[in-house]
């Protein structure tokens, strides 16, 4: 994965890590698609001149019980258009060890519901329900799921508090995560909706590992990368008791504005359903 911008200057270095993981799963894919272009060819070669030139003619019913019998069907899966994200600042709460606490390595980290502290810590974040669904997409193959994936999530609190540095949480864990992609690349976690805080849009952290193994062992990232949210829906949440404090802050900041999304926010902006006294929902695909 390349960096797409400079970090802002403003915020915690991130620390540089081997990418050899990620640099040979890119190889055996690329690798893997030869190989299937390869085999399209040898198909080609079997059916004849009188087949048409249709690009989509992969998975096109053999022409003859010898050709069936031949060549295994085959099954591409389904892709989606989508460009690859934006990298960025883990920031100064990440919890991964690169700055201060781990909780990847930790028993219990790997968990949808991240709204309450888990191992020998205690304590649940208040407030209005957020569900984060996500889908990992593999750029340089076309859009296709990346299963088995992992990645960690994390982000502020209700009073705009990171568990673990903030003063008043630093005993808690809560609002982190781990979760695996399945094997359509989508995974979910439930958790509240972030407060806005002084400098900062609202936001979600995360990154992304090529396995669950690898985040787990707080072993190489793919990508690190930050969700934003809308800031319709922001002004909704913030009407409500417990968010008070982040009404003035939206008002005097914008994704234009912010120090991390302000060169561009396009493949970062979360699209969210539902409503303030049900739930909501934010969807983002995330290219790798």
């Amino acid at each position: 994965m390349h960096l797409k911008r400079t970090l802002p200057v403003d915020e915690e270095d991130l620390h540089d890590h081997d990418r050899g993981l990620a640099f040979d799963i890119s190889t055996l894919m690329s690798r893997r698609r030869a190989l299937q272009f390869l085999a399209v060819g040898g198909l080609t070669a079997l059916v004849g001149c009188g087949s048409s030139d249709d690009s989509s003619a992969t998975g096109t019913a053999p022409t003859s019980a010898t050709t069936a019998a031949s060549t295994p069907a085959t099954t591409k899966a389904p892709s989606i258009d989508v460009s690859e994200i934006s990298e960025e600042t883990g920031g100064p709460f990440p919890a991964d060890g690169s700055n201060g606490p781990n909780v990847l390595t930790e028993s219990g980290i790997v968990r949808s519901d991240i709204r309450s502290s888990f191992g020998s810590l205690s304590g649940t974040a208040e407030g209005v329900p957020l569900t984060v669904n996500m889908t990992i997409l593999d750029v340089q193959g076309g859009g296709v799921p990346v299963a088995g994936a992992a990645v960690y999530i994390w982000h502020c609190s209700r009073e705009g508090g990171y568990s673990l540095y903030s003063d008043g949480v630093t005993e808690q864990n809560y609002l982190r995560g781990v979760q695996e992609a399945d094997g359509d690349g989508k995974l979910s976690f439930t958790t509240i909706y972030p407060a806005a805080y002084p400098g900062r849009w609202p936001h979600i952290h995360f990154e992304v590992y090529p396995s669950l193994v690898d985040a787990t062992a707080a072993g190489s990232k793919l990508v690190t990368s930050q969700i934003a949210l809308p800031g319709d829906t922001s002004t909704e949440v913030y009407a409500t008791a417990g968010y008070e404090q982040s009404v003035d802050i939206l008002a005097q900041t914008s994704l234009d504005t912010d120090m991390v999304f302000r060169d561009g926010y396009s493949t970062q902006l979360g699209t969210v359903t539902g409503s303030v006294d049900s739930g909501l929902t934010v969807q983002l695909n995330v290219g790798v």
